[in-house]
């Protein structure tokens, strides 16, 4: 994804891996040597690009060490060639459960990214070809998850956006480190919105509370201005006298100034009746008033 192979016009062939990110270069260097026993160069560029960012290559030029790594990484045929499609990763390289973890891994490494999971959740590697982006995604998704593709100018990104599953995919690469930090990060996030989604609760309870009470305190002074409490019963009266005197009292409170006590529903069934006689006496005065 991020290599390439030269073949001179000896028929030799040479290895080339090149990266913005330097550690990534030192990790490409590092396994060649390690696992293949042999020595790379390593140049530095400058991009031309409008980032001008730095470009790592590592560079594998002895045609025996070449034809090492690309046996290794199943690219030559039965006749020591370079296969034709290089889309298609060898199903020999990624049998395995820990094959397909490297190989994912290695993805990651050539062309993927995370976005900042303090602003929002995205994981995707970059493919060159249709191909080579379905066969990165079925490997993805044989560990249960569900990566989709996208066309974005002449590539094909192989990306995932739900929190708990690049968790996964971070589990599975055996990145633990920014497993552990993701997880800290989505557990604030989800503690900060359980936060504001009760607060925003709490508003909304108080902004109704305060306009049902605003509106049974406008009915009762009505009331009182036009019939009058005389004209209410005993009950109904001791209620428009206390909701008058407490106007911020919640409805149980309320029912435990009452005497004897009364339960909430018992409180709002009085303020309902309250409203309702209200509403009467403001529709027989407007009938009055057309007559």
């Amino acid at each position: 994804m991020c290599g390439g192979i030269s073949i001179s016009s000896k028929d030799k062939y040479s290895v080339r891996i090149q990266t913005e990110n330097i550690a990534v270069a030192r990790k490409y260097f590092t396994l060649l040597r390690k696992t293949f026993n042999i020595e790379t160069e390593v140049s530095i560029r400058q991009n031309v690009s409008v980032r001008k960012s730095r470009v790592y290559m590592v560079l594998v030029k002895r045609h025996e060490d070449s034809l090492m790594i690309l046996k290794a990484a199943k690219l030559l045929n039965k006749d020591m060639e370079v296969e034709e499609n290089l889309s298609i990763v060898n199903n020999m390289v990624i049998q395995n459960t820990c094959c397909k973890r490297a190989f994912i891994r290695g993805a990651f490494l050539a062309a993927g990214s995370i976005s900042d999971p303090q602003k929002f959740y995205h994981f995707e590697i970059v493919c060159t070809t249709i191909h080579k982006a379905e066969q990165l995604q079925a490997i993805i998704n044989s560990f249960d998850l569900d990566a989709k593709i996208v066309a974005r100018k002449k590539y094909y990104v192989v990306y995932i956006k739900e929190g708990a599953q690049i968790v996964d995919i971070l589990n599975i690469m055996e990145a633990h480190v920014a497993l552990m930090n993701l997880e800290n990060v989505r557990i604030l996030k989800d503690m900060r919105n359980e936060v504001n989604r009760k607060v925003n609760c709490e508003t909304a309870n108080i902004h109704k509370t305060v306009s049902a009470a605003v509106k049974q305190i406008e009915d009762i002074k009505y009331i009182q201005s036009t019939a009058g409490f005389e004209s209410l019963s005993e009950g109904l009266a001791e209620m428009a006298e206390l909701r008058l005197a407490q106007p911020d009292a919640t409805l149980k409170e309320l029912g435990m100034l009452l005497t004897p006590q009364v339960g909430k529903s018992g409180v709002n069934h009085r303020l309902r009746k309250l409203s309702n006689l209200a509403d009467e006496l403001r529709e027989n005065k407007e009938e009055k008033h057309y007559d």
